[in-house]
């Protein structure tokens, strides 16, 4: 057990202070952490460990951070740390490794987290279930059955299986907020730009996608937040800065929100009645708690979001593979991508500059269409998705029924995309559970700049209905 017996019902931060008080070594940590991973290794949460150098980093002076000596997992999507593989779940870049650390990555160390390996991707993160070719399937530690989501579910499936606390993971179209559902955890995804993407881009999915984490416990998040929020020297541009640390955020008073429940999801996909029941439950929840909650669909219009996000994902990722096959010396070929990877990079070939600067302009109307709608509210209640967790297989991009993958595919980010699209921040919380024992989140998203309110909000929902306890069965 490495000398750690409470190990799982520590948070990062009860760790990290065992570290300072000197009650808990980061080495102990670590050999929980491994002995956890390795008794997991059937979810196929980690494809990439890196046991031996955190072993190595573990017996070093660490910096002196507010998380000195937790575990940590990278997700493996476009996050470079020096001399580790990057695939990105793709066997184009399956042997391609990193000479450098990302800033993200930078922050990360500084802040004293011990580095350990990475967490399965799908394919340059382009479906919710975590399923590639190269690594195969990541699964739901509730069901086995049942995906633990996407993009980021590596990450998700290795918190709730207890290995870790918290573990990076990335948003371009809910892929932090999905897996914190399928998994019943709590996942934020912050406002664009919060955190950096450099030195080597400016920007993911033209501001779609952004970096943070998934945890089990509201102030691991606050305090990940902390360790990389600001912005980067070239960045393009930056978020509101934060008036004082996500941290304090914690249980301080929300005061009476004013809260706008939607039930019906943005792309018209159909909403199942498990879902619809866990937002309207929570509803009642933040009125008991003293806030006002109404029915007050944002309505979008003739805004052609789907359209819009298919041209900047499909453009940024045919850019991604000219890269990767550039590198190699030669053209990308079928064989190297999934089936739906490689219809979406033919696809993107007859994408003009002019189908693109409508694409951005799209996402723009729709940041000021939510912008708009919140003067009213202080935040947007919803379903996290429109699905349970889906059966593993049906959102695998290798899929042969592509109408179903594609129907699937709609569901799960039916009320997650818009707030990629618009730069909103928003988080899942863990406040249901359907009859079968599969998570269901409930969404939250907030004013442009201020997860402050959607952390304390967090935190008094946590405080009402605790979730850190409630875990898988441990194998």
């Amino acid at each position: 057990m490495g000398g750690v017996e409470n190990y799982e019902s520590l948070d990062a931060l009860a760790m990290a202070q065992g570290v300072r008080e000197g009650s808990i070594r980061p080495a102990d940590l670590l050999e929980a952490a491994i002995e956890r991973a390795e008794r997991h290794v059937g979810i196929g949460a980690i494809p990439i460990p890196m046991f031996e150098e955190a072993r190595e980093a573990a017996g070093t002076t660490l910096p002196d951070g507010p998380l000195r000596g937790v575990p940590f997992l990278l997700k493996d999507l476009h996050t470079a740390r020096r001399g580790w593989r990057l695939t990105n779940g793709s066997r184009l870049f399956a042997d391609q490794v990193s000479d450098f650390d990302s800033e993200f990555v930078s922050r990360y160390l500084r802040a004293g987290l011990l580095l350990f390996g990475r967490s399965a991707s799908p394919e340059f993160g382009l479906t919710t279930s975590t399923e590639s070719v190269l690594f195969g399937k990541t699964r739901n530690p509730w069901n086995p059955e049942h995906t633990a989501g996407g993009s980021s579910g590596g990450a998700a499936a290795a918190v709730a299986a207890g290995i870790l606390p918290a573990a990076h993971a990335s948003d371009g179209g809910g892929s932090i907020r999905i897996p914190a559902s399928c998994c019943g955890l709590f996942g934020l995804k912050p406002t664009r730009a919060r955190v950096p993407s450099g030195p080597r881009k400016g920007e993911g999915w033209s501001g779609m996608s952004i970096s943070h984490a998934v945890s089990r416990s509201v102030r691991d998040s606050a305090a990940l937040l902390d360790a990389v929020a600001g912005p980067e020297v070239g960045a393009p541009y930056w978020a509101p800065p934060q008036q004082r640390p996500f941290l304090e955020e914690v249980g301080a008073d929300p005061g009476r929100l004013r809260i706008a429940l939607q039930t019906q999801s943005w792309n018209g996909a159909p909403t199942d009645p498990e879902c619809r029941r866990a937002a309207e439950s929570t509803a009642e929840l933040c009125v008991k708690l003293g806030h006002e909650v109404e029915t007050a669909p944002l309505l979008l219009g003739d805004l052609e979001l789907g359209r819009a996000t298919q041209v900047i994902i499909g453009s940024n990722v045919r850019a991604l593979v000219e890269e990767g096959a550039a590198a190699l010396g030669r053209d990308a070929r079928e064989t190297d991508l999934e089936p739906l990877t490689w219809a979406m990079f033919q696809l993107a070939g007859a994408v003009g500059g002019v189908d693109y600067a409508h694409a951005v302009q799209t996402l723009h109307a729709a940041g000021r269409c939510v912008a708009l709608f919140l003067e009213r509210y202080d935040a947007i209640l919803s379903p996290t998705m429109a699905t349970l967790p889906t059966r593993i297989g049906e959102l695998a991009l290798d899929n042969p029924d592509r109408g179903a993958l594609m129907e699937k595919l709609m569901a799960s980010i039916g009320y997650t995309q818009l707030f990629n699209a618009s730069g909103h921040p928003a988080m899942s919380v863990p406040m249901h559970w359907a009859p079968e024992g599969l998570p269901i989140g409930v969404q939250f998203a907030g004013r442009f700049g201020d997860e402050a309110t959607l952390f304390r909000l967090a935190a008094q929902l946590e405080a009402a209905r605790p979730w850190f306890t409630r875990t898988p069965p441990r194998g």
